[in-house]
């Protein structure tokens, strides 16, 4: 048996709060079946629409757009909670109906994850986030400091940097309660921004990226195995063309090939093999599956899925 860390993608999960908890109910199924085949399991999940909901309908009710708009760090904070609180009831729901002891208990961690103020990606702000705007109400913005691009015809929007993670300031109490034997879902959405600056903790505006971050979480958490879950069962070369080519199994060198033959594309698969490789990399014996939720279980039986290795 082993220690797991699932990591969920945000846009499987819904925006909608109907949408949602119908959502991690289907989630947490294999979550439990994973549990009755005696895994340790830890849970890593993005947030990428419902942070732009939350912060959409909260920028987008200002009457007056000369106020500030809403810090996109307390939006990834009530993201990790009512995703993480969800996802709570879904498991224990699920350990319920399948008879299952509750012994411990399934809860989620606030986190805030450190980043470099000088890291170069603040110098590029390149992830929009939140509400459209109109020309005018984005020049009021960029007055008030907000760096605003025009998206696609849409409107204007906020966008903001997406630096490397450095540390989980939680680590240390998510590790803890792990080895307690606890399910813990920490680090959504990639964690709340924070830098240290002057002996203080302060948030910054800016999305850290949530693979990144289930890598980070994996390797402090002594976790064998590193499970990032996508739209597909397994990953691909010649994606999408009459030589398509399912792998089972690439190893480190194989996947090294394959970036630079530019077989992973740069907005999908790309950062989620990066992501496996690294953790493969931050220590013995660890592989990373990717495969998709609905086959969760059978990848980590070794059934499907494509496995990352050394």
């Amino acid at each position: 048996m082993a220690r797991i860390l699932v990591s969920l993608g945000g846009n499987a999960l819904g925006t909608d709060f109907d949408e949602l908890v119908e959502t991690v109910g289907v989630v947490a199924k294999p979550i439990v079946g994973l549990l009755g085949d005696g895994h340790e399991i830890v849970v890593c999940h993005g947030n990428g629409p419902q942070v732009g909901m939350i912060k959409s309908s909260i920028d987008r009710g200002k009457a007056d757009y000369h106020h500030p708009l809403m810090p996109l760090s307390e939006a990834v904070a009530m993201s990790q909670a009512y995703i993480g609180y969800h996802l709570q009831n879904a498991i224990e729901n699920q350990l319920h109906a399948q008879g299952r002891d509750i012994t411990k208990s399934v809860c989620t961690v606030i986190t805030r994850v450190q980043v470099d103020p000088a890291d170069p990606g603040f110098a590029r702000p390149t992830k929009p986030i939140g509400a459209f705007f109109t020309k005018e109400e984005a020049e009021g913005l960029r007055a008030a400091g907000k760096v605003m691009i025009e998206d696609a015809g849409r409107g204007y929007r906020e966008v903001v940097a997406s630096p490397l993670p450095q540390d989980i300031l939680e680590k240390d109490a998510i590790i803890d309660m792990i080895d307690s034997g606890h399910l813990v879902i920490a680090g959504g959405g990639g964690g709340i921004p924070i830098v240290f600056r002057d002996n203080w903790y302060r948030a910054i505006d800016a999305v850290i990226d949530k693979d990144w971050v289930s890598v980070m979480l994996a390797a402090d958490a002594a976790c064998e195995a590193l499970v990032i879950l996508t739209g597909v069962e397994k990953v691909a070369i010649h994606f999408n063309t009459p030589q398509q080519r399912d792998l089972d199994e690439i190893t480190l060198a194989e996947a090294r090939k394959y970036i630079e033959q530019g077989q992973f594309p740069e907005g999908s698969m790309l950062p989620k093999i990066q992501a496996a490789m690294r953790f493969v990399e931050s220590g013995p014996d660890r592989r990373t599956l990717i495969t998709s939720l609905d086959k969760l279980v059978e990848g980590l039986r070794g059934e499907t899925g494509t496995w990352v290795v050394p």
